[in-house]
């Protein structure tokens, strides 16, 4: 599996290719882009074509070494509390594979990743601290709002495309 990272948060991580991976996960690709809340490291990962948001709030410096486990469990975590059953959440966990990281973003979905961002900032006014927020809560209200692709037509629910996929 692929995550293409923006520049401010593949200088936190060891390895980061700058040549664009080849994409062999049947999940599809993510971007994640790094941001400063209450000044704590969080951030925020979507895929590419679903749009589905995963939020990690409070990383530390150490916690970056491994930030492809700290993601896998995340993600599969969040399926778990979105309700999927079972044998689909062992399936997209295996089919995840290891985690790579480029600099590869894609604008589209960047432009999402912005948008979760203010809805976050919304969220986050309601707590003292973000720490405070519960990191599964927050990923399922930012994958519960209809998304669309831009130049595209339809509507989606985040959480019911990654479901399907």
């Amino acid at each position: 599996m692929i995550i293409h990272c923006t520049k401010k948060l593949a200088t936190k991580l060891p390895t980061v290719s700058s040549e664009s991976l080849l994409e062999t996960s049947p999940l599809g690709s993510w971007n994640a882009n790094l941001y400063n809340i209450d000044r704590r490291n969080c951030l925020l990962f979507c895929h590419d074509e679903t749009r589905y948001t995963v939020f990690l709030p409070g990383l530390r410096k150490a916690e970056f070494t491994e930030l492809g486990r700290w993601f896998k469990e995340a993600f599969t975590a969040s399926l778990f509390y979105m309700g999927m059953p079972d044998n689909q959440v062992r399936r997209a966990s295996l089919s995840m594979g290891g985690v790579l990281f480029d600099t590869k973003t894609d604008r589209s979905v960047q432009g999402s990743l912005n948008q979760m961002r203010f809805m976050l900032d919304a969220r986050v006014a309601d707590v003292s601290n973000v720490i405070l927020l519960n990191p599964l809560s927050v990923t399922r209200w930012l994958c519960d709002y209809p998304v669309r692709i831009h130049g595209g037509k339809e509507f989606w629910m985040a959480n019911e495309a990654m479901a399907s996929t």
